[in-house]
């Protein structure tokens, strides 16, 4: 990692050396820490509600004169180091709750003292969707594994107040099995809920991979390449969950999108890469695939992203298809190839309180310069588009589909390349299925849909996942989606960012045929800007290979 990250440290590291020139190598008097004084607030607290608003949420300040760090041992079995003695935490266990927090003083060369203050808090917070998530709901538990075949498995971003920047891995992003070379990729991570509890194994086969600068935990010498080192990982942990209070979960550009939850590991407890840190922020979670995001402990300002997966990612090739069985290159100028495509046509909202009207007509879709050329028009007070679709003329079952695509700018479009069961006339949706390839909301630009539709997840609650990228309404992108019996894996421009595990129970194995549209507002497009007056999604080509 020394070498993704120098540009990173470089400038800490200069820094660092100029302010140390000047010190004094004694300690100087080693004055124990006085007057410790702490100050409790307890987030909510009303006359109405004295022990908080449900969150479980407490503010601590502690000052004591000739302190340089602060240790906060909260009495739940978790415990932070604050070196300017402030301090937020939130207390997860549901109820009204009583704590002994131990609040600790350190002075120079290892002195301290100590106080201890009792909280009497109330919490209400329960991630059940969360908690079933990780653990299956079984006192077996569910087991986890990094998901070395994704990029980004691995990545680092700032950590700061930029609502820009802190939500993903600015800075750097592991490629596919980047670090096979380690151990990174040997350990198992195992959930499980007995009793009501969260309980946490890590089996690392021995071995951990330490960042650069926590080396010396493992025996080894700070500084240099990450490494793999002796490390034991024995024992249960104790997680807790707890409402969010990271910067991300502040950003007004993604906290709709983000679970609110961290989880609070007892003893130590980190999962796989080790860089300080005993909470992790779940940014997503499905029944197969989790991101999370943590801070490293002794540089607040980067923030680490791991995702994880339930199937255990083998370098042995994935499922793919090479044998081309449908295209359409939009290579011949003038209407849409009527052998490959029909017409959805009129109102009514399809569905989703859209607003457009769809026609058939060339100034709403049309072949030209090489694309296939879908736009939504403003026509007055009401708005025009087209939907192109390959019912009774294509379809399919498995296989790789694969479009090159720039979309539509503007709040309210709604652009997507998608797919429906053949059979929905007599199954009716959501029973039928549905897959979109890829989604977009012209109100969050660059921001990606991956999503499945099926019974118990449609709608607001399909099983879904986003990625973001760069230029998505300027620039080409490649999207694609392999569909096979046992998995549908969502990717643009080769990475993966949203996998699905296949099976018998729900609808994706049976013949669906192909989507193109661009949508006016409705549930997903949101409100239209008033200034809108026409935004165009153009497809250079679109392929399925089996």
């Amino acid at each position: 990692m020394k070498n993704i990250l120098k540009y990173i440290t470089a400038t800490f590291f200069l820094l660092t050396m100029v302010n140390c020139q000047n010190d004094n190598v004694e300690f100087g008097s080693l004055d124990t820490p006085t007057n410790l004084v702490v100050t409790v607030d307890i987030v909510g607290k009303t006359v109405q509600a004295p022990n908080g608003d449900g969150s479980g949420k407490v503010k601590f300040t502690a000052k004591a004169d000739n302190a340089i760090s602060y240790k906060f041992v909260f009495g739940d079995g978790l415990s932070e180091v604050s070196p300017s003695g402030v301090t937020e935490h939130g207390f997860a266990t549901v109820g009204l709750n009583t704590y002994n927090v131990t609040v600790i003083a350190n002075g120079k060369g290892g002195v301290s003292s100590s106080t201890v203050v009792e909280v009497k808090v109330f919490s209400n917070f329960n991630d059940l969707k969360s908690t079933n998530f990780l653990t299956g709901g079984t006192a077996a538990g569910k087991k986890w594994y990094i998901a070395a075949n994704e990029v980004a498995h691995l990545g680092v971003g700032p950590n700061s107040t930029n609502n820009d920047e802190n939500y993903y891995p600015k800075w750097y992003q592991a490629a596919a099995f980047e670090k096979a070379s380690t151990c990174f990729y040997d350990g198992e991570f195992t959930f499980a809920l007995v009793n009501g509890k969260i309980e946490f194994k890590q089996d690392n086969k021995g071995n951990t991979f330490f960042q650069n600068s926590y080396k010396s935990v493992g025996g080894g010498t700070n500084g240099g390449d990450d490494q793999c080192l002796p490390f034991n990982t024995a024992g249960t942990k104790i997680v807790s969950l707890a409402p969010s209070t990271s910067v991300i979960s502040k950003n007004p550009n993604v906290a709709s999108k983000i679970t609110g939850t961290v989880m609070n590991f007892s003893d130590g407890g980190f999962m796989g890469y080790y860089a300080g840190a005993t909470q992790y922020e779940i940014l997503s979670i499905t029944d197969n695939r989790m991101t999370v995001r943590f801070v490293q402990a002794n540089n607040a300002d980067l923030a680490w992203y791991q995702t994880f997966t339930t199937t255990k990612p083998s370098q042995a090739p994935t499922d793919d298809f090479t044998k081309l069985v449908f295209s359409d290159e939009f290579n011949s100028d003038g209407a849409p190839d009527a052998t490959k495509w029909g017409y959805d046509l009129g109102a009514g909202g399809w569905g989703n309180n859209e607003v457009q009207t769809y026609t058939n007509s060339a100034t709403n879709a049309v072949v030209q310069g090489g694309v296939l050329k879908i736009t939504a028009k403003k026509e007055g007070a009401n708005y025009t588009s087209a939907r192109l679709k390959s019912e009774d003329k294509y379809a399919f079952k498995y296989g790789k589909i694969e479009f090159k695509a720039k979309l539509p700018a503007g709040a309210g479009t709604w652009p997507a390349v998608w797919s429906l069961g053949a059979d929905y006339k007599t199954n009716t949706w959501p029973a039928c299925g549905e897959i979109d390839f890829m989604e977009h909301r012209g109100s969050a630009p660059n921001v990606i849909h991956g999503s499945l539709h099926f019974p118990g997840n449609s709608g607001g609650n399909a099983n879904t996942n986003t990625t973001t990228i760069a230029n998505a309404t300027t620039e080409f992108h490649v999207y694609k989606t392999i569909w096979t019996a046992t998995s549908i894996k969502f990717y643009v421009d080769d990475k993966l960012f949203h996998s699905f595990a296949n099976s018998n129970s729900v609808p994706f194995n049976k013949d669906f045929f192909l989507i193109l549209n661009v949508a006016m507002g409705g549930t997903f497009g949101g409100t239209i800007d008033p200034a809108f007056t026409q935004a165009t999604m153009e497809v250079d080509y679109i392929r399925v290979y089996q």
